[in-house]
């Protein structure tokens, strides 16, 4: 038994990961629905993955802005905001390409009978003002990343202003050994939650395929393979700009792949975070960068939800006979960057995201209802896109600061 254990341990994670996923869809779809008994070992991985977020966040970026200059995090910040805001329109143009060129739902017809109702859209207000929590323990519980990234960010400069202070310079660096020491521990408490992921994985795939079954999946078979069309072809830009920048691609995915798989599965960016900052830290990228990029982005960077978003809205006027036009096509890139930054955090945000988008543009919200039937499918890649697009900015602008450091 140990033997098989020790084996267990030194086996590759990623080939780990691929054995679950393929036993969890045979599992899935030689059980059905049956295959729901297992959710408990699904539960327990996302248990341990949200488990570490708070700390993750909060140590990591307190020791990453206190390996940098304040000038310096600004300049990081403005290129994270631009990067982003930048990356949610254009995978939104290439949803709506994509689309546009395949055209999915045409030819079918709403039956009449679905029914949907609006979940609340809380708004880019709402959302501006959770930045900063009225209460530090009401952010940790709700799980308020933006909330916890301004803590973070806060007690961060704070302690940075003790290292440098004459008077509190001392306090400053003990406290700094202390967080650093935390931040390491967190580290080593992941390298122990990894080793149960593809136990995990194995039993979200298997309740994920088993309740969806293979109707739901023929039924709206066209639809999720034009979606899966639009990704692979956001997957394709982004190696595209990984060579520009003169990345290698393959070191890139070989360490990306991990979160991108967990987030698939758990359809999950915030609980797939602690993967994310580990691959990350693996590349090589900078902590005071990721740090709080990555936590941002998990919040309000959805590509792939972006391109969901642009595909829906193709399919919904298709089943009207109202193709898009090329000004609705504007106001879909708009109205869905905007939404994809005003839902961060909200529970089934694609939905949300999606209604959003049809409410504004006067598309059939009774269309929502037939995507709610492959939410599940077509969530979990949209999320696998979400983290790689938020991997791929943060390494492109580590890329340009280490190449800017080098030129000064």
């Amino acid at each position: 038994m140990k033997a098989v254990w020790n084996r267990y341990l030194t086996t590759s994670l990623i080939l780990k990961i691929t054995i679950a996923l393929i036993l969890g869809v045979a599992v899935g779809l030689i059980f059905g629905e049956q295959a729901a008994v297992l959710a408990p070992l699904g539960d327990l991985l996302l248990n341990l993955l949200t488990l570490l977020i708070i700390p993750l966040i909060l140590f990591t970026m307190m020791v990453g802005i206190n390996q940098s200059s304040i000038g310096d995090l600004g300049r990081m910040g403005g290129k994270v905001f631009i990067y982003y805001a930048l990356s949610s329109a254009f995978a939104i143009i290439v949803g709506l390409a994509v689309a546009s060129l395949l055209q999915p739902g045409m030819g079918m017809q709403l039956q009449g009978n679905e029914t949907f109702d609006v979940p609340e859209n809380p708004g880019i207000i709402s959302v501006l003002l959770n930045i900063v929590p009225s209460n530090i323990f009401t952010a940790f519980t709700e799980l308020n990343l933006l909330g916890i990234i301004f803590i973070a960010f806060a007690f961060g400069i704070a302690l940075s202003y003790m290292r440098n202070s004459t008077e509190l310079g001392s306090l400053g660096e003990h406290l700094y050994k202390t967080v650093n020491a935390l931040n390491e521990m967190t580290l080593i408490v992941l390298k122990a939650i990894l080793q149960y992921v593809p136990i995990g994985i194995f039993a979200i795939m298997a309740k994920t395929v088993g309740s969806q079954g293979l109707d739901t999946l023929f039924s709206l078979g066209e639809m999720i393979l034009v979606l899966y069309a639009a990704l692979f072809v956001q997957i394709l830009l982004y190696v595209l700009v990984l060579v520009i920048f003169k990345i290698n691609p393959l070191e890139f995915f070989k360490q990306a792949r991990t979160p991108m798989l967990t987030a698939f599965v758990t359809q999950s960016s915030s609980g797939t975070l602690p993967l994310t900052l580990n691959a990350a830290k693996n590349l090589g990228l900078s902590k005071s960068l990721y740090g709080f990029s990555l936590p941002l982005g998990a919040t309000i960077n959805m590509d792939g939800a972006a391109i969901r978003i642009a595909v829906s809205a193709v399919f919904a006027a298709n089943l009207v006979g109202d193709p898009l036009s090329l000004s609705e096509m504007l106001m879909v890139v708009l109205i869905g960057t905007l939404a994809s930054i005003g839902t961060a955090g909200v529970p089934g945000a694609g939905i949300v995201m999606i209604a959003t988008v049809f409410v504004q543009l006067g598309l059939p919200i009774e269309a929502v209802a037939l995507l709610t039937a492959i939410d599940a499918l077509v969530g979990m890649g949209a999320t696998g896109l979400n983290v790689t697009g938020d991997l791929v900015g943060t390494t492109l602008i580590d890329k340009n600061e280490k190449k800017r450091q080098t030129a000064s």
